[in-house]
């Protein structure tokens, strides 16, 4: 389910965009088994450079809620409960939050999440990929704002490929897109590269239009 922009220009009735600037031509739909929750940051909402959406519309299993400070009930739904609302009844998913590593960094002051273990990891299927979609300064203040957040044991990311996203400037050389952050991430955890190479491949696509209107 995705939140639709406030804008009064003709949209697109799926990805939701200016029809002068629909990104439906991208949209590659994936086969994957772990579920996969994005909380966008609200400034993302409108950013037409943003990956979220073009990641939701391509993953089956997936859900983009805005949010920066969520209610906690609301949000415990958004880790456990059937992302489909006729899914029927089923064993809550174990959720895995998409982030890295922070023990350098003192002016988070968080306390330490729990360790992601390998028995946590046996079924992709049974997992939920959390994502903060935001820059790194707002997803770090997603996660300060939600202490359920700081209780799901963290995924980091390990040997990832340079970045295609050359419309919006990293300040490190190891930071990704959301969509590629999160393709990276399911990679990892479902042991499996090739289903989801036709959408970074298309995300290239993406890059590319988005880099057209710039120099227009």
């Amino acid at each position: 389910m995705l939140p639709a922009p406030d804008t009064k220009r003709p949209s697109c009735a799926i990805c939701r965009r200016p029809l002068s600037t629909c990104i439906c031509q991208w949209i590659r739909p994936i086969s994957h088994v772990v579920e996969v929750v994005v909380l966008q940051h609200p400034l993302e909402v409108a950013n037409a450079k943003g990956s979220a959406r073009l990641l939701c519309l391509s993953l089956p299993h997936s859900r983009l809620v805005p949010g920066e400070e969520f209610d906690r009930q609301e949000l415990q739904a958004l880790l456990t409960a059937p992302l489909q609302p006729h899914a029927g009844t089923s064993s809550p998913k174990q959720a895995i939050l998409l982030y890295p590593d922070t023990p350098d960094d003192p002016a988070l002051r968080l306390p330490a999440p729990p360790a992601l273990t390998s028995a946590m990891l046996p079924d992709p299927s049974q997992l939920r990929l959390i994502v903060l979609d935001g820059t790194w300064r707002k997803s770090r203040k997603m996660l300060c704002l939600n202490p359920l957040l700081q209780q799901l044991p963290r995924l980091s990311l390990r040997d990832t490929p340079p970045s295609h996203y050359l419309i919006r400037k990293a300040h490190r050389p190891d930071q990704l897109s959301t969509l590629e952050a999160t393709c990276a991430a399911l990679m990892q955890l479902e042991g499996s590269v090739e289903p989801f190479q036709p959408l970074l491949t298309a995300f290239d696509g993406f890059v590319a239009q988005q880099m057209g209107y710039r120099k227009k």
